[in-house]
């Protein structure tokens, strides 16, 4: 959709009063993909002239309030603001920070039921161990040993797969009242104190399951979830113990499918993974063992949806479980939400050789909100949104570009920012004027870093 600009005359009294409201400067323009989103000094310095779509001028005194939209001089501490794909918590306790989730009366995180699609896939792994016990056991000792790449020792949703997987194998013990989720390192001979060995019993035949190892796969630079270490790391672990391992299970797909291309397609080892991201999906016809879609179509969505809302003023459900006018609507079995924690969580679904090939487009708008919006009634607003990782699978390659195809659905011209994945402050720096945006969207390094954002916006 080809957006409309003011005339320059307009431009000059708005970025005038937005100058003297919020101490803004330089308009911005949309970018592009993360990887390529690093701003010059010379950004935008002015608009274009298209007289012929721009409204009549108006005076600085009496500038105009866009239809169904805050003031222009509302401060920034009270615009939309969503937290996405990190939710706000003690990464060593994984309480909420509703401090963070109640910023304002228009703050919401936006993400997936991560203790919903842990468990399946857990039972995914465990569905697939017993369909293929003729074949699985590599060297025939009774033991179905795994490995594990766990992404982030303090994230929410790496803590959520790991515990959902060694639940289903029965390799969990308790920690505090819950499934233990840290690391055993190396365990091949099955004494590790974070785990147990689990049994499983197929055609009245017992068989020991064991987690051979696991790490937190983080670089040295310091970045998690990191794709190259995981390929290291089954170097190392196939190098040492190879013919014992029958099974690899990663926190995601970036990882898994690292891991995958070093070492278990050639020797086929199932391997599994979380977010159905395109390359992962594709690799289940070679042999990749499967994968958990997080439903990041309906994320994106829920992720933009929830700004245009209240930037339009309008109840927050409006186009997500209530039909807005253009028919966009979401049905009750591909998300919940849950009023206490300000929070919209999307549901996941298992994606294995029986279905994959209805999950070969993972950046393919969702059909039920994939409805224009009018511009006469939603008037373009402008988002700041940052992706905690440029270099990030998932986030670059599936949500990003589902995003930039929502935003055009729903008049929302937004900067797209991608960070290093290390550090808040490399995001952080490039909010340097948060008054030329009407909302953000923001995607934290660490969860426990959400006031390093609020403290920006508060200023």
């Amino acid at each position: 959709m080809k957006k409309k600009f003011l005339s320059m005359t307009m431009a000059a009294v708005l970025l005038s009063f937005s100058l003297a409201a919020c101490g803004g400067d330089d308009a911005s323009k949309k970018s592009e993909p993360a990887d390529q989103t690093e701003k010059t000094d010379d950004a935008e310095k002015e608009a274009p002239d298209d007289s012929a779509d721009a409204p009549e001028e108006k005076d600085a005194e009496t500038p105009e309030e866009p239809a169904g939209g805050a003031p222009s001089d509302l401060a920034n501490k009270d615009k939309p603001l969503v937290w996405f794909n990190r939710q706000p918590s003690n990464s060593s306790t994984g309480e909420l920070d509703m401090a963070a989730l109640s910023f304002n009366d228009n703050t919401y995180y936006v993400g997936f039921d991560a203790n919903q699609g842990a468990e399946l896939q857990g039972t995914m792994v465990k569905d697939y161990i017993e369909a293929n016990i003729d074949s699985i056991d590599r060297n025939g000792d009774g033991v179905i040993g795994y490995v594990l790449a766990i992404g982030d020792i303090g994230h929410n949703d790496s803590i959520a797969r790991t515990r959902g997987i060694r639940k289903a194998l029965g390799t969990g013990v308790d920690k505090d009242g819950d499934i233990n989720s840290d690391p055993v390192g190396t365990n091949t001979d099955g004494s590790a104190a974070a785990v147990q060995d689990g049994k499983i019993e197929i055609n009245g035949k017992s068989y020991v399951v064991r987690e051979l190892a696991s790490q937190e796969m983080k670089n040295s630079a310091g970045a998690t979830w990191d794709a190259a270490t995981a390929g290291n790391a089954i170097g190392t672990w196939s190098s040492s113990f190879g013919e014992e391992i029958d099974v690899v299970v990663s926190n995601n797909d970036g990882m898994g499918m690292s891991m995958f291309n070093a070492w278990s397609k050639d020797n086929k080892v199932p391997t599994f993974g979380y977010d159905a991201n395109n390359d992962a999906v594709a690799a289940i016809a070679e042999g990749y063992g499967g994968t958990i879609s997080q439903h990041a179509d309906v994320q994106a969505y829920l992720t933009l949806r929830v700004l245009r809302n209240a930037l339009d003023g309008v109840d927050v459900d409006t186009g997500i479980g209530t039909a807005d006018e253009a028919g966009n609507v979401l049905s009750e079995d591909v998300y919940k939400y849950n009023a206490d924690e300000r929070s919209y969580y999307a549901l996941n679904v298992a994606v294995t050789a029986d279905n994959y090939q209805d999950f070969t487009d993972s950046t393919k708008v969702f059909e039920p909100v994939s409805n224009q919006l009018d511009e006469s009634a939603h008037a373009v607003k402008k988002v700041w949104l940052n992706i905690y990782n440029a270099s990030d699978n998932f986030l670059s390659s599936t949500y990003q570009p589902l995003l930039q195809n929502y935003d055009d659905i729903l008049n929302l011209e937004v900067d797209y920012i991608g960070g290093d994945g290390q550090t808040e402050s490399n995001i952080t720096n490039r909010l340097g004027n948060p008054g030329q945006y009407d909302a953000f969207a923001i995607n934290m390094v660490k969860t426990d870093n959400a006031a390093s954002y609020t403290a920006l916006l508060s200023q």
